[in-house]
């Protein structure tokens, strides 16, 4: 299920300016507290995980002369393995894609070639990421893997986030985090842009926490001088039922696998 990328890899993954970038993540590193606060941002990912909430994510590219902005919006019921999502893309070749998860399985429906009104299904734990902080597919299960393993983690202060109180935590994803579930092209680029700065890309990672200890907003980010990703994830009511309608089975058809700027 492939089709032209309106955005290259490269745009995300090597540049003159990755050095620099480099070197500057590094220092910063350095100042954090020893005291690793990470125990406080898991704790916060269990308590998301265990009921459902809205979510409203913005994706934010920009390199080679593009700048794009990709939002994801729906509802996930962690606890209950469901989701359903619109991600959409205004200045992109396919604009909008609906997305439904369920236990072990994945729905796109607006992907070509498959007719508009037709699911794909795929296997959801076989779906992989071709940009740099892109979930396979948009999974949420997935940002929250990824924010549950920073590392060097500090606390930044307290902030309004949405109209809630939360505690700013902000830590750093290693090179293994960062490539979870890459698909081996892009991987490969960020092992040779790893090897050109002589250590893990400069990958930030942020997670607001309420008073409740649950995840109110997280964020990662990575500049390499020439290109950026930016993936901010907003998580609203808490406990509120979302509604999740799995495809049927005879409106569906089986998918191999899924490359594309909306499909991660």
């Amino acid at each position: 299920m492939r089709r032209s990328l309106p955005l290259t890899a490269a745009a995300l993954m090597l540049c003159a300016g990755c050095s620099t970038a480099g070197t500057t993540a590094g220092a910063d590193a350095a100042s954090e507290p020893t005291f690793d606060r990470g125990s406080a941002v898991r704790a916060a990912v269990a308590a998301t995980s265990r009921g459902p909430a809205q979510l409203d994510q913005k994706i934010e590219i920009s390199g080679g002369g593009v700048d794009a902005t990709i939002t994801v919006i729906g509802g996930i019921d962690f606890a209950a393995d469901k989701a359903a999502l619109a991600v959409d893309f205004p200045e992109g070749g396919i604009s909008h894609l609906d997305e439904v998860f369920a236990g072990r399985q994945a729905y796109v429906r607006g992907a070509a070639p498959v007719d508009a009104d037709t699911w794909a299904v795929t296997a959801r734990d076989a779906a992989e990421a071709h940009y740099a902080l892109r979930a396979p597919l948009n999974d949420p299960q997935y940002v929250l893997r990824q924010i549950s393993a920073m590392r060097h983690v500090s606390q930044r202060g307290e902030e309004e986030v949405a109209g809630t109180h939360t505690v700013h935590f902000r830590g750093v994803l290693d090179h293994d985090t960062l490539t979870l579930r890459m698909a081996k092209e892009t991987r490969e680029k960020m092992a040779k842009a790893r090897d050109l700065i002589g250590g893990d890309l400069p990958v930030y990672a942020d997670a607001w926490v309420d008073q409740q200890g649950r995840l109110v907003q997280t964020r990662t980010s990575m500049d390499l001088g020439g290109s950026q990703a930016t993936v901010t994830t907003v998580l609203s009511g808490p406990g509120k039922p979302v509604q999740v309608t799995v495809p049927a089975t005879d409106n569906t058809v089986p998918a191999g696998g899924f490359t594309g700027i909306l499909t991660g």
